[in-house]
Parts: C-alpha cells; structure tokens; sequence
C-alpha cells in the first residue's frame, strides 16, 4: 500500500466553537487531497477472524449471484437475479446436510465523492446480511465482508426457483460521483462424509425452513420495515408449520436518520435510549437492546478510514427464543409477528428471520405455555445543571426482564420444555461542558439470554447463555487557541464482548460445555486544526484488538492505523495470554491521532 500525506482536510464545522453535535458531516465537506504513488484505491477492512471450513471439508464451490454498479438506485427497485440450488450443491446429495460452511462474500469497489449507503441482502425474502458501503476517495476504494452464512442452509438447498434482492439505496448527481461497483458471490464446503455417519443434533442444527418476517417484492425500496416513531408497529402475517417443535426469531437492525446517533439524544430527543420490541399477535415476546454501530460516514468519516466500525461491514443480528409460544402459534391460523422501537425516531430499518425445526415423523406437534413474565420496562433519566451556564449532564438507566416457560410434544424427541430468559440493563451519561463547546457520551449495554431445554425427566437436552456487554465512549471537543485558530477533536471507543457456554445431549453429547468468547475494542480520535473557520490540517488514527476464543480454535489480531496507512498488525491462531481485567472486560485499548 503506498504511503498517502495529508495536505488539505476541509470540514465543515461553525467559525465561531459552538456545540459539536454535528454527527453526520456529508462527503462534500470533507476533501481530502493526497500525493500517491500511483491510483490504486485504498482497501478499508472490518476486523473480524478468518472463514475456515472444518477439518475434512471439499471446496470451495464458488457462484456468482449477483453483479451490478448501483448508480442512481435511491427510490428504485432491488436488483434481483434468479436463484436455484448450485450444481455443486444438489451434486453433493444430502441436501442442507451436506454443507459445513457457506459463505456470502459482498466485494465492492467505489471512486469519486459519496455518501456511506445502507444495504441488504435477501434470498426469498431472507435477509442474508445488513451491511454500510465504505465512503470513496478520490482514487477509489476496495472493501469486501465475508459472512458465515451456514443457518441459511435450508434455505440455500431448497428445491425450485427463488429470487436474490440487493436494495443499495445510492443517488448520483453532479456533486456526489461514486458509483458502487459489487459482486455478491456464494461459497460452499461439504462435509467429507455423507449425514447418515454423522452425529447430528437437529435442535441445534441449522433449521429446517427459514421464513422471512420481512416486507415482499415488488417495492422500490429495501425488504426491511421502516419504524419511523415510536407508536409505529410494523409486523408481518405468519402461518407456521404445525409440526414445529422449535422457533427462533434472527433480527436485523439497522438506524438512520434523526435516529443514527440515538446514543447522544437529550430529553428533547426522546433521551438516549432504545429498544427493538418484537411482538406476536400484540403481545411482547422478546427484545432487542442494540449495539451502536457507526456506519463508515458517522461523527467524523476519517475515524473509518481505513479500519472501519465495529459491526459497520456485518452488521450483528439478534435471536430471540420463541419455543415457549408454540401453543399461541400451532392452530394453523395465520398470526401476525411485529416490531416496534422505544422512543424511535424516525427511522429505524428492522425485519426478521424465524428459524423452524420440524418434526420429520408427524405432522402435528402439541405445546402449551407453563409461564411467562415481563417486567414492565424500567427508564429514567435525570438532568443536572453544572456550575454556572457551563453545561449540562443527563444520566439515563433502563432495565427488563422477560421470561418463558412451554413444553411441545413431538414424535421425535417427546415431551419438552423450553425456559427462555432475558434480563437487558443500560446506563447512559451524556455531559456538554465548555458552554456547549465539549460532549462527552459514556454508554454501556448489557444484555443476559438463557435457553435450557429439559426432557420429560428432567435431562437436560440443550443449555446455552449468552452474555453481552457493549460499552461506548464518544468525546467530541472544540477549543478556540487564539482569534484566528481552534482545535476540533473527535475520540470514539466502543467494545463488543460475549461470551456463549453451550452444553446438553442435543448440542455435543457428552462433552463438557462448550465456550466462545469474543472480545473486540477499538479506540480511534481525530485532530482537526482550524483557522478563520476553515480546517488547514488534520490527523487520525485507530487502534483495534480482536480476540475470539473458540472450540475450533483462537483468533487475535492486533492492528493500528494512523492516517490511511497501517503502520501495526499482528495476528496470530494461537492466542497470547489475556491477562485477568482485560478478561474480565476491564479498561479499554489506547491509541492517538499523531
């Protein structure tokens, strides 16, 4: 990669230091002029472990779904291909058995002067992945995501036609030149055995069928709902299989908008927090409490570039256990499942994918619903005047519980019952000081699910916890030097940790519980030096660690970036020693914007 100098920064911030809460600055402000050895484009990256299929497996078996430039695309239909099963893939028999790994590959190239763009993609109305394109330079840029997409593969087997979608929403004009140039391309291993020599648990297995709980074709828009207040609830008619004996609800996220920076909003914004309630036939059966992606042009772009947001290429998904409501779902009626934000503002992107498991030996499954509870949500949020007219700092909290009991009888596995529990807790600090110069933004989220399934004697036949924490930390200073200069310095870190202990007869046998854990901080800042109101220089930089420890191995990947070069990265399959507070999730990494 050539070295890249900065000469000239142009962003737009007010001449006089006032309040620095303009969080979306748009591409056209910020001009970035470089001397380059050559033109070859920048590639920006998402830190994230590498894809491997398991010991043994055939492939890749490698096909196109889809290429296309999203020029003008804004108000306009998803461009779609024709999808059938691989020959590959029906080649191998077994059907969805027959995969060990499959992987949606997105690769994208854009030159010129644009906004970052939202966009899905959906198979059957599925989404497959919510991602952000990376913001162009001048001299282009290459960025791919490489996802793990091996639940979908029901969907991926299934017999017949179906359709791939892709909605980038993008608008071309004389000002805003990028061009998104993409090619979404699927890759499949196969297991080297065939599935009757296998040990396969199929409650933990990928699912049977996948429905999409998502707006149809055609439309002129994205497949996802858009909420765009808080009575808002947008929702979709089900008829479930009623032969299911499991269900679990994905949910994709996404937020734009006056809602973007949710995370900084003040009483007169609907405060700082939000929740994605999911609700079947009315009634609230689950949540999502999210982690605050920032897309590549959020705050201040160049903290982006070249390492990108947490989540900002792959954007996380959400499940939800809904086993206990089998007994509303099995009367072959339609039902309708919605979604809904707290305190929303306009807008909010959601919609959803129900992973089924059916009993192959019935037709027809019972269940009844033991106990459920929920608590009614806990929010608060507290205002309190600093000395003088120096500032203000707002201190917000929320907690929820929910929690449900049911058992379904099948053929197959009997008599089951199934406790799912979730416990959310939020706390949010948000402090202006230096009469409105300075924000500061201390957030954490932290968010409990438990599923246990036992067997009529009590066995325990799947367990799982999760545990997530995402603490977020945003400075954004002005300070006026002298009559002619000021200072403008944006710092931003977040983390995004989990830990998941699996264990049961339908999950490994009898080997002990099985642990993942992840642990991913990134810490970025930018300097901007001003004079008369116009920026004359700037400089930025990003550091990221990266753990995830796993049954099938440990990746850690070390990496830092000052300006648009990479000037540290260390990685590694075997993982050094954490010590004890970074395990524990304590501290955060360190970098600067020298």
């Amino acid at each position: 990669m050539p070295r890249l100098h900065l000469l000239l920064v142009l962003v737009f911030i007010p001449t006089t230091v006032a309040s620095p809460r303009n969080l979306r600055l748009s591409p056209a402000d910020i001009a970035v002029s470089d001397t380059a050895a050559d033109d070859t484009p920048i590639t920006y990256i998402e830190v994230d472990r590498p894809l491997r299929p398991p010991p043994g497996s055939s492939g890749p078996c490698s096909t196109l779904f889809l290429s296309h430039s999203f020029g003008f695309t804004y108000t306009k239909p998803p461009v779609t291909a024709a999808y059938s099963p691989p020959d590959c893939l029906v080649a191998a028999g077994d059907g969805a058995s027959a995969i060990s790994l499959a992987v949606l590959e997105w690769r994208a190239t854009c030159r010129g002067v644009q906004f970052d763009r939202i966009f899905g993609v959906w198979l059957g109305g599925v989404e497959l992945l919510r991602s952000c394109t990376a913001e162009p330079r001048p001299n282009g840029v290459v960025w791919s995501v490489s996802k793990d997409v091996t639940k979908y593969a029901s969907l991926l087997a299934a017999a017949g036609n179906s359709t791939i979608a892709v909605y980038l929403g993008n608008l071309v004009n004389d000002q805003y030149t990028g061009v998104y140039h993409a090619n979404v391309t699927l890759h499949l291993y196969f297991h080297p055995t065939p599935a009757t020599t296998r040990q396969r648990a199929s409650a933990t297995s990928p699912a049977d069928v996948i429905v999409p709980v998502s707006r149809s074709l055609p439309l002129n828009d994205g497949l996802w709902f858009q909420i765009q207040n808080a009575s808002d609830v947008e929702s979709a008619s089900i008829v479930f299989p009623s032969n299911t004996y499991r269900v679990v609800l994905e949910v994709y996220v996404s937020f734009h908008g006056h809602d973007e920076f949710w995370y900084t909003h003040t009483p007169d914004g609907n405060g700082p927090f939000r929740e994605v309630t999911v609700l079947l036939d009315g009634d609230l059966v689950g949540a999502v409490w999210p982690f605050p992606v920032i897309f590549t042009g959020g705050i201040n772009p160049l903290l982006w570039r070249p390492i990108t947001g947490i989540g900002s290429f792959n954007l996380p998904t959400y499940d939800i256990e809904l086993t206990p409501f089998l007994s509303k779902i099995l009367d072959g009626k339609a039902h309708e499942l919605g979604f809904a934000v707290t305190n929303a503002v306009d807008v909010w992107y959601v919609d959803g994918n129900l992973h089924l498991w059916l009993d192959a030996t019935s037709t027809a499954t019972t269940a009844s619903l033991v106990s459920y509870d929920a608590t009614r949500l806990a929010a608060k949020t507290t205002t309190s005047q600093f000395d003088g007219a120096d500032g203000q700092y707002y201190h917000t909290t929320a907690s929820q519980r929910i929690s449900a009991t049911g058992w379904v009888a099948s053929s197959s596995h009997g008599n089951v019952t199934t406790n799912a529990t979730n416990t959310f807790t939020f706390e949010n600090t948000n402090a202006f000081t230096s009469d409105g110069g300075a924000e500061t933004v201390n957030q954490t989220t932290i968010a409990y699910a438990g599923v246990t399934v036992t067997d009529h004697t009590g066995a325990i036949l799947y367990s799982q916890t999760s545990d997530q924490s995402f603490p977020l930390y945003v400075d954004i200073e002005a300070k006026q030097m002298t009559s002619h200069t000021a200072n403008v310095t944006y710092t931003v870190a977040r983390e995004y940790h989990e830990t998941t202990v699996t264990a049961g007869m339908w999950w490994s046998g009898a080997t002990p519980p099985q642990r993942r854990y992840l642990r991913n901080a990134q810490i970025g800042a930018v300097d901007v030096e001003m004079r008369d109101g116009t920026a004359v220089s700037a400089t930025w930089g990003t550091r990221q660690t990266y753990r995830r420890e796993a049954p099938d191995g440990c990746y850690f990947r070390n990496v830092t970036s000052r300006g648009y070069g990479i000037v540290f990265d260390e990685s590694n399959e075997i993982c050094p020693k954490e010590s004890s507070a970074a395990a524990r999730g304590e501290g955060s990494e360190e970098t600067s914007s020298s």
